[in-house]
Order: C-alpha cells, then sequence, then structure tokens
C-alpha cells in the first residue's frame, strides 16, 4: 500500500514523511518546492516535483505508484498573506485540492487524509475548542481549510472514500535540528530571531481578558503532528468504508504568550523581557483544542512537553543560523 504525500517536502510534510516510513508504510512526495527542501526526505522516498494543479501529473503519479491512499499537506498557509492575496489561496488551496480529489476518486483511491487548521475556528467564545465548536474563520486561508473539509467530506461520500480531515493547532519544534521550521511567522521563531539580534520579543497586546493579559494558544511538537497523521493513516487503512472524521491536534494546554516567553529564556538562556505594542486585528484572545475525541478514535495523545517544543526549534535555528 502507497501514500502520496501531496507537500512532503515542507516543514510539517517532511515529518510527516519520516513518521510514515519509519511505521512502515510506502510513501510518494509530490511538492512544488516553493517552500519544500528534497534533503529534507528520507534516502529512498520518490520525490515528484510539480504541482497540486496539474492534474496529469496527478494522474501518472497515481497510476505508476499504485497509490491506495493521498495524504494532502501542500498549501499556502500564511494568514496575513492571504489577505492581501486571497484569489492565490483561494487557487493553490481549493482549486488543488480539488484536483487532487477529481484524480483521487477516478484512480479508485478510497481514503483520503486531509491537512486542516484550527484557522477554520476564527475567534471562538469558549475555552476549550472541540470538533463541534461552531466554525467562523476570519481570514481567506480559514476559509480554504474549511472549504477543504467539506470539499473532502462531499467527495468521500459520492465515492465510497474514507477521510478524515486533522486540525492543527499551533505547531512547534522538530524531530531533528536539520527538519527545523525555516519561516519566521509563529511566535517561538519570531522570539529567536529577536533575541538573537540582540532586540527585545514583541507581545502584540497585553490587554486581553486572560491572567496575565497575553493571548493563550494551544501548542503541539511538530513531531506529536506527524505520529497523529500515521494514526489516522492506520484507522484509514483498517476501515475506510467506516471512516468520516474531522479531529483536533492539540494537546489541550493553554500557554500564554508570557509563559512562552519564560521558557524561550530558560532553555536558550537569553533575556526574553518584552516590548508590548498594539494588538494585531483578529487575534483571539484564547485558542485551546479539546483532544478528547481524537483519543477516542485514534488512540492518539501528546508526548512532548513545552520545553521539548522550545528546545528542539532552539537546535534546529542554531544549526540554519550559525
Amino acid at each position: 500500500m502507497t501514500w502520496l504525500i501531496t507537500g512532503g517536502a515542507g516543514f510539517i510534510g517532511a515529518h510527516v514523511v519520516r513518521a510514515m516510513v519509519e511505521d512502515g508504510r510506502g510513501v510518494v512526495v509530490l511538492d512544488d518546492l516553493s517552500t519544500g527542501d528534497p534533503a529534507r526526505l528520507p534516502d529512498g522516498v520518490p520525490l515528484v516535483e510539480g504541482s497540486t494543479l496539474d492534474r496529469a501529473l496527478l494522474d501518472r503519479v497515481l497510476k505508476e505508484h499504485q497509490v491506495s491512499g493521498v495524504l494532502h499537506i501542500a498549501a499556502k498557509k500564511q494568514v496575513g498573506e492571504s489577505v492581501e492575496q486571497p484569489l492565490r489561496y483561494y487557487r493553490e488551496n481549493v482549486e488543488g485540492l480539488r484536483v487532487v480529489l477529481e484524480a483521487a476518486a477516478e484512480a479508485g483511491v478510497r481514503r483520503f487524509l486531509l491537512s486542516s487548521s484550527a484557522a477554520v475556528y476564527g475567534m471562538p467564545d469558549v475555552d476549550i475548542v472541540t470538533e463541534a465548536t461552531p466554525c467562523a474563520p476570519m481570514s481567506p486561508y480559514g476559509e480554504t481549510k474549511l472549504i477543504g473539509e467539506w470539499l473532502v467530506r462531499g467527495v468521500g461520500r459520492a465515492h465510497g472514500m474514507g477521510t478524515v480531515a486533522l486540525r492543527y493547532f499551533n505547531v512547534a519544534g522538530a524531530a531533528t535540528a536539520e527538519l527545523g521550521d525555516p519561516g519566521v511567522f509563529n511566535l517561538v521563531p519570531m522570539v529567536f530571531e529577536r533575541i538573537d539580534e540582540g532586540l527585545p520579543p514583541l507581545v502584540f497586546g497585553d490587554d486581553y481578558p486572560t491572567p496575565d493579559g497575553t493571548c493563550i494558544r494551544d501548542y503541539i511538537h511538530v513531531a506529536d503532528v506527524a505520529t497523529a497523521h500515521v494514526a489516522a493513516v492506520r484507522r484509514l487503512e483498517a476501515d475506510p468504508d467506516g471512516t468520516e472524521l474531522v479531529l483536533n491536534i492539540g494537546r489541550g494546554a493553554g500557554v500564554s504568550v508570557r509563559e512562552m516567553l519564560a521558557v524561550i529564556g530558560r532553555v536558550t538562556g537569553r533575556d526574553t523581557a518584552a516590548e508590548v505594542v498594539s494588538r494585531r486585528p483578529g487575534d483571539p484572545a484564547r485558542v485551546v483544542a479539546s483532544a478528547d475525541l481524537i483519543t477516542r478514535e485514534l488512540g492518539w495523545t501528546a508526548e512532548f512537553s513545552l520545553e521539548d517544543m522550545v528546545s528542539s526549534a532552539w537546535a534546529g535555528w542554531q544549526v540554519r543560523h550559525r
């Protein structure tokens, strides 16, 4: 049984590929290498360079590699950029997924796993976000992820595919230093960049209705995200006919920005005293996942701590910036 992993040379994708290989799965990667790096892939994993919008290429890959399941990670994922370039995000994230689904359905693929996001929830006014929490995305990026879930569900029902959509919360860390996140778009690498330059980290607002006034998020180690994918793949392989799931991937533990800065300070030995600036538009005060459903359905729970995330991310940062 072979799985096609789109976006498998990216930060999260490469972790998923390695976890799949270590679990004994056959994989083939499709990646346009706009942000991916072939060096992240384990030896022996076939890499096809190309776009999810290329139907002829998809047909060839599905046939030549006798693909029986698709794990779709490829997507544009920057919230701010999506606001500036909505047409690009809808083309890449929605139309790209539609083409992949169409090719998979016509090839008789019966298992489909979608990389989704907590961005589908928007600004939920709840302490703990469950999969039943109403979705109200606040950016084109979040909209494309929610539409993607609808597409996967509809095609799965129409064509007899087992489907799973995994909603990631705040991903951090690295399984190895070489697989560290090369982007500087999330809190942890943004703090690393500032302290490396001898500048104070920025805190975007300290007047939120939280215990210390800063935003609270649920951080999850990328290696845990990868094992959640493996657990979903096992479920789809065992029961494709009876599987239609949407699941959160998180630890169920809220961490404020100031708490994260304290952990980064302990791990790096650097001064993380922050400069407070204005709030960013659209930042909710608190977004913390319930991970109960994924534990019940897949038997998966997160293993890594906040300190694990920060220390592994710092090791990856040093490899790239030293």
